[in-house]
């Protein structure tokens, strides 16, 4: 029978929830223009070298210039997509026909898709609950699946957005660098507009979704068919029908659709998901290959949580991933009482777990299970018989993991019902890869990775993760707050217990200073570029002191300080070889350079002293500078105004008052240089500096978002190193790793995104333990749908 086609007022409803979303946006779009603006402004202040500072600022300029005009075009594209049939030359958003399918589509067109399928990758990751129950009431009142261009998808959202942005005149490079917050102020909006549509739908009376899904189910071919008069009856007939649907949110997580007859499904080959409201031949094979990487891992992590969540939002759980109701009282009693006697409940076990035998890992186990099946027989709901299953798999793949030393995993198993009860009230933890719950056990994991079980038994790291896990234990509040504090002072705890041994702390200190060093040669570059720009001061004397005497000046800088009396004698040196070296027509001026001449060069080779040059090349610096004196001495042009040189020894006095923040270029790195200032033997430093290798910026900003405390290989001269990254300097340009044998690796930033672009540094926990361990429970449960809600 011929599906009832909708009524007029069913079509002018959904009209009328479009209008209000697009309505909804397009006052949003102010806080979207001001936090791109923010971003902008922010990110000009910060350091980085002067091509990237002067990058920002043209940013943060054309923005200025063509904002309006975005805001503007992206809400009036928006507007104009509530048409019904819009005649555009817009390739992205073509609807079908023959002519469409054979459209030959620009580079334009192809890069804003890739841009706009991104974003609404990750977008889609938070609004997909409420889009789901929006597309599905919508889909009850049109009686059709939504059009892959209508305006309520997110993707067809941000597409219009990218494109705006590009016809607006804004760089599509400049898109790419606040994209995230960007994305992040979309997906707030939209979710925000979701919902005030759906609670629009609820007072029109519109089908909600839980009804909505138990009416329908698919067939193996895909069909959607009504479940009435044909449907089991009784109470096996509704098990086998919560059974069905198990195994078939399984096979649509997984990418597949379940057989006939009950049975495995199928997968296409390979398994592809593409994300929530995208369409399900996949993603553009540019997006998928034209990403870094993390941005693969990223992608392939959100595809996970994507099945994760699908699984718990079947009709055979019911579970609502936006306002979890509160657990049922038999649950919540028994959780309140695990809190209360957690102790005795792993007492046993952690004495236990002491002999790190393999028999003391299965009983730990065995008691997580146990613990897990308890509180599944107080549980009153489908909903939380899953919450509770998923959780206990997710931690029998944490407790199974070989390299988390066994007495540290007896505190990995105490954390499963504090995050039982973090997930059954806050649904995001099976949806956001960064809530604290999960980023915490992440970190912990990390660090620990690397130790093997008499390296760390009594060890600082663990004093802290027990001390970390009580404190969780006994918090009394259920929810995101004790996570995230312990996290916080987790991540204090590692920047001090990283670097406390002496021999590290003392490399540390040396790093910060070379740092510190280079970044003020630079500045004081830039400045006495600035000072002498307009004197006529010979090149000779120019190179000596952009080359030479700013690295004195910020050497002398970090040793005793800028405003120390020996650092204020060689930024006089500095002005006083300026007029030295200048013509000297008149007598008096001759006479006081012969006079002052001794003091002069005395400075000068202090100066080259405290950088290290002595002897032969000393002597050659300073017969260059006599010889450019001595010609000076006997010219007849005119002489620099004695105003000058007092203006010019005023400003270098006081030379951190004129400089900015750090304008930091291709800093030099030298092995040596790091031995004579530790004034110690550093054969077991590998100083490993930047030598031009072409690497991908999108490397660099990796490597500047590594971890402290994550264990890695590192493949250096053809040797492979067990490594546990340390510490960055406080530009993260200098980078840390500590080695098991007592070596250490300093290594500079561009350096150290080439490693991780050659796959020369690779991390031994690539994916994280909860991601894994979703993984796994999602593995599980495809293998035997039947144990979620038994």
């Amino acid at each position: 029978m011929q599906p009832t086609p909708p009524s007029v007022p069913q079509r002018r409803l959904a009209r009328q929830a479009r209008q209000r979303f697009v309505e909804g946006i397009c006052a949003g779009l102010p806080d979207l223009d001001k936090t791109v603006q923010d971003f902008l402004t922010t990110l000009m202040t910060q350091t980085g070298t002067a091509r990237e500072m002067q990058s920002r600022r043209d940013a943060w300029m054309l923005y200025q210039q063509h904002h309006a005009a975005w805001t503007e075009r992206t809400g009036k594209a928006w507007r104009e997509a509530l048409a019904p049939h819009i005649s555009t030359t817009r390739g992205a958003l073509a609807t079908g026909g023959a002519g469409a399918q054979f459209e030959l589509l620009s580079d334009d067109v192809v890069e804003n898709k890739i841009l706009a399928s991104r974003m609404a990758l990750t977008v889609s990751e938070q609004v997909s609950p409420q889009f789901d129950t929006l597309r599905q009431r919508t889909q009850s009142l049109e009686g059709q699946e939504l059009d892959s261009t209508d305006i309520l998808r997110p993707e067809a959202v941000c597409l219009f957005l990218v494109e705006q942005w590009v016809e607006a005149g804004l760089p599509r490079t400049d898109l790419q660098t606040v994209v995230d917050p960007l994305q992040r102020e979309l997906a707030n909006l939209l979710q925000k507009q979701y919902q005030a549509v759906n609670v629009f739908y609820v007072e029109q009376g519109v089908t909600p979704q839980a009804d909505l899904k138990s009416r329908v189910r698919r067939t193996a071919g895909g069909a959607v068919t009504g479940s009435g008069a044909g449907s089991e009856s009784g109470a096996g007939g509704l098990a086998s029908q919560a059974l069905a649907q198990t195994r078939e949110a399984m096979a649509a997580a997984r990418g597949g659709m379940p057989p006939q007859g009950g049975g495995r499904p199928t997968y296409p080959n390979p398994p592809r998901v593409p994300p929530p409201g995208y369409p399900q031949h996949g993603m553009p094979t540019a997006f998928a290959t034209g990403m870094t990487p993390l941005a693969r891992a990223r992608q392939r992590a959100h595809g996970v949580m994507g099945q994760l969540r699908r699984l718990l939002t079947q009709p055979a759980t019911g579970f609502d991933m936006v306002n979890a109701p509160p657990a049922s009282a038999a649950l919540a009693h028994a959780l309140t009482a695990h809190r209360v006697h957690a102790d005795t409940y792993y007492s046993g076990v952690a004495t236990l777990m002491e002999d790190y035998s393999p028999a003391a890992v299965v009983q730990l186990a065995g008691v997580v299970r146990e613990r897990s099946t308890e509180l599944k027989k107080k549980a009153s709901t489908a909903g939380e018989k899953a919450i509770i299953e998923v959780v206990a798999l997710m931690f029998q793949s944490i407790l199974a993991e070989d390299r988390i030393p066994p007495a540290v995993r007896v505190w990995f198993a105490r954390l499963q019902v504090p995050v039982l009860r973090v997930a059954l009230a806050e649904p995001e933890f099976f949806s956001n890869l960064n809530h604290p719950a999960r980023q915490l056990i992440d970190r912990m994991g990390a660090c620990v990775m690397g130790f093997d079980a008499t390296s760390i038994n009594g060890s600082a790291l663990e004093a802290e993760i027990r001390r970390v896990v009580q404190v969780i234990e006994q918090y009394p509040e259920t929810g995101r707050r004790v996570f995230q504090l312990v996290y916080d002072e987790f991540e204090k705890f590692l920047a001090k217990f990283l670097t406390e041994k002496q021999a590290t702390s003392r490399l540390v200190s040396v790093a910060q200073q070379v740092e510190q060093k280079e970044t003020l040669a630079i500045q004081y570059t830039i400045e006495l570029r600035t000072m002498l720009r307009d004197m006529p001061v010979r090149d000779e004397i120019r190179e000596f002191l952009f080359k030479t005497w700013a690295e004195v000046l910020a050497m002398s800088a970090v040793r005793d300080g800028p405003q120390h009396a020996d650092t204020i004698s060689l930024k006089r040196t500095a002005a006083d070889l300026v007029w030295a070296a200048s013509a000297k027509p008149n007598r008096s001026d001759r006479a006081q350079v012969i006079q002052n001449l001794p003091s002069l060069l005395q400075r000068l080779r202090q100066g080259l002293v405290l950088m290290g040059v002595t002897g032969a090349p000393q002597d050659a610096q300073i017969k260059v500078l006599t010889d450019t004196l001595a010609d000076a001495f006997l010219s007849k042009t005119a002489s620099i105004p004695q105003a000058h040189i007092d203006a010019m020894a005023k400003r270098l006095a006081n030379l951190e008052d004129f400089i900015g923040d750090a304008v930091l270029g291709d800093m030099p790195l030298n092995a040596d240089n790091i031995e004579m200032m530790l004034g110690i033997d550093a054969s077991s430093i590998h100083v490993i500096a930047d030598n031009g290798a072409p690497v991908d910026e999108a490397m660099v900003v990796w490597a500047q978002e590594l971890q402290p405390g994550t264990w890695y290989t590192l493949d250096h001269n053809g040797a492979s190193a067990q490594v546990q990254y340390a510490w960055q300097s406080q530009r993260k340009q200098l980078h840390l790793f500590a080695a098991v044998d007592g070596s250490s690796y300093l290594i500079q930033l561009r350096r150290l995104a080439a490693y991780l672009q050659a796959g020369l540094l690779v991390a031994q926990d690539e994916e994280g333990l909860t991601l894994r361990a979703t993984r796994d429970a999602l593995a599980k449960l495809d293998a035997n749908p039947e144990r979620l809600l038994d």
